[in-house]
């Protein structure tokens, strides 16, 4: 056979949902693997996978063919799921569309051969059509085989890590035409079978197989050390034949084919063959190898009394458009077999046809016995691929992956809160290493997606991005001896005054008292009760100052009339307290205001308080804090069904003083009846004390980014209970900042998922997260000139070298 063509011999009669029922008479289940991202799992990782599939196979009938099957294909990125409205989105999707990557499916096919054998004479013309084909659909054994898988496959989709989903008609269809077609695209062809090479229009295959016990070294584990990333102090693990995966970089499919077959037959003529060799042994030591490598399988087999004896098959196939290309991806292929100590078969001509052919779905149970390997199922299954590409989300946040740089999209919001329940999150950075950098990205992705932003910044790192959007900012920047223009009292009309509005300000009040956290449900009663006093007798000009005065006047009868109890409601405290904050106190100027300025935020949906003048002022922060809160509440956090983010950048500054973190704490507890999240930002998680206030802000965050830190994570380990695989992937963060594409590393981990990924980014991104330097002056220069910061970055970007 030198020509197919598939229109003449197509290789399927029928196709049921996911089952085929092909020309030759096997039925074939078919299944799309989900597969974990590459570098997420740990040695344990891949050896419960390696368990999934053990104890998901083992019991399938005798004689059932499983056939694993991975694509990998040269791609150039599509950035159709990118965002490309805005200028800084236009500038990332030009920036990686079109950039070289691998995409990679994973397929499980389930056959049932025709009549249950599995014993193929050395050639079989795969499109033989049999007269039992199709009404091999009403068989019991089918319906019984279908069971079984079912059964395998619901084991499997139970499992933490692997997912298994039926292939639709469409789909089959499609796979089948790619596969004899060659993977030529916009174009049909033949298969032309020469003696050098298969071609199939304009790419040229070739294989190589493992095909018999003798490919084997002396050891197959479910995982292995990666090189890569392994150092002195950590063992960074990969799957055992991951390098003939995602790390190949070339065109290609493994094919790993599996027979099950019957344990006591096997025994049998394991115990013929172990004879035959004793007694030919002294004729050449290839004998005696054979014969210790057949020894080893039935001691294992008696030994175990769950072992199942199989035949397995692996090959690679391979394609390119030049001839001359193979050799080269021959030697790539070659030299990774070699690490795994595995020798490979080359077939050639009529071997390689087969090989080539046989390897599609229909057609794996037609290996002889010549080309397969006989071994035990926990054995063969080493030599599965047990990874693929990151996997992005549908919404969310632009990373970037480790293999190429590509975009990946991580929904670190969660809507449907099937990662984590609290969306809150953290970033951890020693100075210098672009934690404003990556704050900026993370928040300029959430301010274009319509998220409210809520910046509290004691160091100035948001002002050049939010300049982008002149309309929809507000920087607001505490100058020494004035106020935010916030009045937490001032309501329009009675309708503001809520109960949420009164709960809010009840609140308000304690936290300036200093109630501290365990207020009792008395004490916010009574101050709710005292506070419907005031707005019912004072109609006009609330403020605390008003509030102040009308107790003052109240305090000989208030007790009485609002019959509550001095320990509920001590007058002479609150007096003495806010005595501070009205008239001629310390620190009146913060509630010196009239009429409430909050209306200015109201609309827009970045909000920056600048607050570096006051970080070392623990009271006015702490008041600041609060008063920001009450605006927040009664802006951003009216509408529920807005999302709405919370930053509190250069945290470590605030948190020098305990009321801090105690209001911070109040934030916290609000915010989980908002559809929004807090983030903080800090140097190193010592930075915050270790006491039950800050173990209740770490316990409600569930999103976790790290970038690198030379003096290690001991500490973020221990106090964020992460896995030693999340240590070891912190371990083995790289940057690279020389070259065309610059990039950090950070660690980034959502509910249990972690990974490490990339972020790159196009130069008018660069210039418009820039906080300080050089650099960062020329383009506020520039800006200065022509106030526009869109302007301003492209014209510094066209000045660039």
């Amino acid at each position: 056979m030198k020509k197919i063509n598939l229109s003449a011999y197509h290789p399927i009669l029928n196709i049921e949902k996911h089952i085929i029922f092909a020309s030759n008479g096997n039925v074939v289940l078919c299944y799309k693997a989900d597969l974990p991202e590459i570098y997420s799992l740990s040695e344990k990782d891949f050896e419960d996978i390696h368990g999934t599939w053990f104890q998901a196979f083992k019991s399938l009938p005798t004689s059932t063919v499983i056939h694993k099957q991975d694509i990998y294909k040269k791609n150039l990125y599509e950035a159709d799921n990118l965002p490309n409205e805005s200028f800084l989105e236009k500038a990332t999707y030009r920036h990686f569309k079109g950039r070289e990557c691998i995409t990679h499916q994973s397929y499980l096919y389930f056959t049932l051969p025709l009549g249950k054998a599995l014993n193929t004479s050395k050639f079989t013309n795969p499109f033989r059509k049999t007269e039992k084909g199709i009404h091999k659909q009403l068989d019991h054994n089918v319906q019984e085989f279908i069971t079984s898988v079912n059964d395998a496959v619901s084991f499997i989709n139970n499992s933490r890590r692997v997912s298994l989903r039926q292939l639709n008609e469409n789909e089959i269809l499609e796979l089948t035409s790619v596969y004899f077609n060659g993977f030529n695209e916009g174009l049909d062809t033949d298969i032309q079978l020469k003696k050098s090479t298969i071609e199939i229009g304009e790419n040229h295959f070739d294989v190589l197989a493992v095909n018999s016990e003798l490919c084997f070294g002396d050891m197959v584990q479910s995982s292995k050390t990666n090189d890569k990333f392994t150092s002195d102090d950590f063992e960074f693990h990969q799957g055992f034949i991951d390098g003939l995966g995602l790390n190949l970089n070339e065109n290609h499919i493994i094919n790993q084919i599996i027979y099950l077959d019957d344990k006591h037959k096997w025994r049998k003529l394991l115990d013929k063959k172990i004879e035959e060799l004793n007694k030919s042994s002294n004729f050449g030591t290839q004998n005696k190898v054979i014969q210790k490598k057949i020894e080893a399988i039935v001691a294992k087999i008696n030994e175990d009394d769950s072992s199942r004896i199989i035949r397995g098959h692996l090959n690679i196939v391979f394609w390119c458009p030049e001839i001359r290309q193979l050799k080269n991806i021959a030697s790539k292929i070659k030299a990774e077999y070699k690490e795994l100590d595995i020798v490979p078969y080359y077939p050639k001509g009529e071997e390689r046809k087969h090989y080539f052919l046989n390897s599609y779905c229909c057609f794996s149970s037609n290996f002889s016995n010549e080309d397969l390997y006989v071994t035990d199922l926990k054995h063969a299954l080493c030599l599965y691929i047990n990874n693929t590409n990151y996997l992005s989300d549908a919404t969310g946040v632009i990373f970037n992956d480790r293999q190429y740089n590509i975009p990946v999209l991580k929904d670190v919001w969660d809507e449907q809160k099937k990662r984590i329940k609290a969306r809150n999150f953290a970033i951890f950075a020693p100075t210098g290493e672009g934690k404003s950098f990556l704050a900026n990205n993370i928040f300029r992705q959430y301010f274009e997606q319509q998220v409210r932003l809520v910046i509290i910044d004691l160091g100035g790192s948001y002002s050049k991005f939010a300049k982008l959007y002149p309309d929809n900012h507000i920087i607001l920047r505490y100058e020494q001896g004035k106020n935010l223009g916030i009045n937490p009292f001032y309501i329009s009309n009675e309708a503001d005054l809520t109960p949420e509005r009164l709960e809010d300000l009840a609140l308000f009040l304690l936290e300036l008292l200093a109630e501290g956290n365990q207020v009792s449900k008395a004490k916010e009663v009574a101050i709710k009760k005292v506070l419907l006093h005031y707005y019912k007798h004072i109609r006009l000009n609330h403020s605390l100052n008003s509030l102040f005065q009308f107790i003052d006047n109240k305090k000989d009868s208030l007790i009485e009339a609002l019959n509550i109890r001095e320990e509920h409601f001590s007058v002479y405290n609150f007096l003495h307290i806010l005595s501070e904050y009205v008239d001629d106190g310390l620190y009146s100027f913060l509630f010196n205001v009239s009429e409430d300025q909050t209306y200015k935020i109201e609309d827009k949906r970045m909000i920056v308080f600048e607050l570096d003048e006051v970080k070392d002022n623990k009271e006015i922060l702490s008041v600041m804090l609060k008063l920001i809160k009450s605006a927040i509440q009664r802006t951003i956090w009216r509408n529920r069904s807005e999302r709405g983010i919370i930053l509190f950048d250069e945290f470590a500054k605030q948190l020098k003083f305990g009321n801090v973190l105690e209001s911070v704490e109040f934030y916290y507890q609000a915010i989980r009846k908002q559809n929004g999240a807090i983030g903080i930002i800090l140097q190193s998680i010592n930075q915050l004390p270790n006491n039950s206030t800050s173990a209740s802000i770490l316990e409600n965050t569930q999103v976790i980014y790290s970038l690198r830190n030379e003096k290690g994570y001991k500490e973020l380990k221990e106090r964020l209970n992460l896995s030693s695989h999340d240590l070891n992937q912190l371990k083995s963060i790289r940057n690279n900042l020389t070259g065309d594409r610059k990039y950090t590393e950070m660690f980034i981990k959502i509910g249990k998922e972690s990974n490490i990924f990339r972020l790159e980014v196009p130069k008018e991104v660069y210039a418009a997260y820039l906080t300080d330097g050089k650099e960062s002056e020329a383009i506020m220069a520039i800006y200065e000139k022509t106030n526009d910061m869109e302007v301003a970055i492209n014209t510094f970007v066209k000045q660039q070298p």
